[in-house]
């Protein structure tokens, strides 16, 4: 039925510890999951024609998994040896642990904050006048970092190291789904790139995060879960929760 068929603007989870098959046996759902965006990586050229001399910078800014396996790419194909000495500030302690994928992990200077770039930049300030930051990003950024690091008088550049870009999803039937779930504002502006006119549909959406939920109510989308909450910390919990009330 129509009414269970929920899309993911995700990847297939690759194993059986997602959420969202739990809920598929305990509400009778039906998950499908679809990236709407792809990433691109910026070619060697490029990060040049950025004047980004990444052997200049003593300790780098990563916000998300992305950004380190780009970093390590770029830097792989310049053949540039990381030092030992830089050192790694990261938005959560899951983006730090990923560095595992790289470097000998305990033997770096490696700094995380609780996913607030606020306490993040409070943890460079205290070293401010000693290093050079290198800001590694998408072409997206979030504007309110940029002024935290502006207002701290942070010593940064932001290089940016991959692109996101809105996949082509034109056989794509979205008119067999109740409900399209997102967790990122990109996903949204694909989902508005590829079907313009969806805002006239009946179908539901759910969005996690604040800029996502921004995103979705700039395009006039029908919102009817929103998290992380004080109550539903997890979209699957609040996907949960509404459809008991659905069905009572």
């Amino acid at each position: 039925m129509k009414s269970r068929k929920i899309l993911v603007a995700q990847p297939k989870p690759i194993n059986n510890n997602s959420p969202f098959f739990d809920l598929e046996k305990k509400r009778n759902l039906k998950f499908s999951f679809e990236p709407f965006v792809k990433l691109e990586g910026q070619t060697v050229k490029n990060i040049r024609l950025q004047k980004i001399n990444i052997q200049h910078y003593s300790a780098i800014i990563l916000t998300s998994r992305h950004a380190i396996d780009h970093y390590f790419r770029i830097c792989d194909q310049m053949r540039i040896t990381v030092p030992n000495s830089l050192k790694y500030y990261c938005i959560s302690e899951a983006v730090s642990y990923y560095l595992q994928k790289y470097i000998a992990y305990r033997k770096r200077k490696i700094y995380s904050s609780n996913n607030n770039f606020s306490e993040l930049v409070e943890l460079m300030a205290k070293s401010k006048d000693e290093d050079k930051y290198l800001l590694v990003t998408s072409n997206y950024v979030n504007n309110n970092n940029i002024k935290l690091l502006e207002e701290s008088e942070i010593n940064y550049s932001r290089g940016v190291f991959f692109d996101i870009k809105p996949n082509k999803l034109s056989k794509l039937n979205l008119g067999k789904y109740f409900m399209l779930v997102f967790y990122s504002p990109r996903d949204i502006e694909s989902l508005m790139f590829n079907f313009p006119e969806i805002a006239k549909s009946s179908i539901k959406i759910a969005v996690f995060g604040e800029a996502t939920y921004k995103m979705a109510v700039k395009h006039n989308l029908d919102i009817v879960i929103k998290a992380p909450s004080s109550e539903f910390p997890s979209l699957s919990m609040a996907i949960d929760h509404y459809f008991k009330l659905l069905k009572s």
